[in-house]
């Protein structure tokens, strides 16, 4: 992406013909220069500046598909977007923004980013935007949505923690392709005080060495844990404070610690204590061969994951991967643990095709006796039946010495797409459990 520090670099109109500009500066005003750019530009991110509005001609930008207005002093959303016939990507994170008006949306809108606002309801007019597939809620003051959402039957996935939801639409349970859901933070999903208490690490008795990786809720780094009876390696996140685009980073470490131990997942040893600043966990520290198994969604794919190219399995490691991330799904619905981003970006694999589920950042605690337990499960099992299509795709296809398929191969893969058409059945208590899932894994 073109960036440019001033309006006067892009005066100077060395920037013709760019598809995409970032424009940096403190920009009060919508730069009108921008509109030159009109044949050409795709994506345009003005975020971190202090815009307050659009202007009028925007659509002028026909070929805009993508516009980030992010951590800018938007309080209504600019309606002047409806018009820009090409735009399917929107965001406007952290702008303090109370109002949508009604028609503000494009028509071809795909992925609406709107995460930590105080926006009070969303526009019935939602409803007409027939091509949404992702949408990022969380950090609002929504007590409802609108029944007229439930015409956005391609929407994937959908981000609802912390706003003031008492309960969620059964139209939701109604959705074909709804796999994504996240809920935590809200009067209809259980409080921090009806989980388990994990065991208390003093900070003093960490350190602190190596950045392993940063994400969204908090920064992880390799570490020490200094008992009395021994120096440990470990794992530890200490998160950030702020509402992510997945939910709270405080109900992200409560679905952890109910978690508890899994083979398949990424076993919690303590909450953090007395650290001046921050809250953390401890956590067992992954060895260094476990590598993702896939990349995070493009702007492209939306709500599916990308891979390597290069990418390809045989098909024992596939059905290892699924067995593994089977078991620990059904591990977490057990415990009424929605992970809400079963997703192979969140997954590590070492070379034997053992899987390892990560990321708690969407997770969500229920209610096993409510009556929408099932339904919450069998919405995250199309989560798993993507994830089976995706690996399908990656299996190398082995021939035997007349041509085709091995018999074994041939068998698990004609299993294994059967099992992707029931978990991706557009009712969803049409789908199995990931108890029968895993029941059919274990049959191949």
């Amino acid at each position: 992406m073109a960036v440019i520090q001033t309006i006067e670099g892009l005066k100077s109109g060395h920037y013709k013909g760019v598809k995409r500009l970032k424009l940096c500066g403190n920009l009060t005003t919508f730069p009108q220069e921008i509109l030159s750019l009109f044949d050409t530009l795709e994506i345009l991110d003005l975020s971190n500046n202090p815009l307050t509005s659009l202007p009028k001609d925007i659509s002028r930008l026909h070929k805009l598909k993508i516009a980030f207005f992010s951590d800018c002093n938007f309080t209504i959303f600019p309606k002047e977007l409806a018009q820009c016939r090409s735009l399917e990507m929107i965001a406007f994170k952290g702008n303090h923004m109370t109002t949508i008006p009604e028609g503000a949306f494009p028509r071809k809108l795909r992925w609406l980013i709107l995460t930590n606002n105080e926006i009070l309801e969303l526009p019935k007019s939602i409803g007409h935007c027939h091509r949404l597939q992702k949408c990022m809620l969380a950090g609002n003051r929504l007590t409802s949505l609108p029944t007229e959402m439930s015409a956005c039957r391609k929407l994937g996935l959908l981000r609802l923690s912390a706003n003031r939801l008492a309960e969620l639409p059964q139209w939701l349970f109604q959705m074909p392709e709804l796999s994504f859901l996240s809920f935590a933070g809200n009067p209809c999903a259980p409080t921090a005080e009806d989980n388990p208490i994990l065991s208390s690490i003093t900070w003093s008795d960490l350190s602190v060495s190596d950045l392993l990786g940063e994400g969204a809720s908090g920064i992880i780094s390799k570490g020490t844990w200094k008992t009395p009876t021994e120096a440990k390696s470990v794992a530890i996140k200490l998160f950030k404070g702020e509402v992510t685009s997945d939910g709270s980073p405080a109900d992200e470490m409560n679905a952890c610690i109910v978690a508890g131990q899994h083979p398949n997942l990424i076993d919690p040893i303590g909450k953090i204590h007395d650290h001046p600043e921050k809250r953390g966990l401890v956590l067992e520290l992954i060895p260094p061969h476990y590598t993702n198994l896939g990349l995070p969604p493009t702007l492209d794919t939306c709500t599916r994951d990308s891979y390597h190219p290069e990418t390809v399995f045989s098909v024992e490691k596939c059905k290892s991967i699924l067995l593994g991330i089977g078991s620990a799904a059904m591990h977490l619905h057990e415990r009424g643990i929605a992970h809400g981003d079963l997703y192979a970006h969140n997954i590590l694999i070492d070379k034997s095709g053992h899987a390892l589920l990560g990321d708690f950042g969407a997770a969500t605690i229920y209610s096993k006796e409510s009556v929408q337990a099932e339904m919450l499960e069998r919405m995250e099992v199309f989560a798993f039946g993507h994830l089976i299509e995706d690996l399908l795709g990656l299996v190398e296809r082995r021939v035997d010495e007349e041509g085709g398929l091995g018999e074994k191969d041939a068998f698990v893969i004609e299993g294994l797409n059967l099992l992707h058409w029931k978990c991706t059945a557009p009712v969803v208590m049409e789908r199995p459990c990931f108890a029968d899932v895993l029941e059919e894994l274990e049959g191949l």
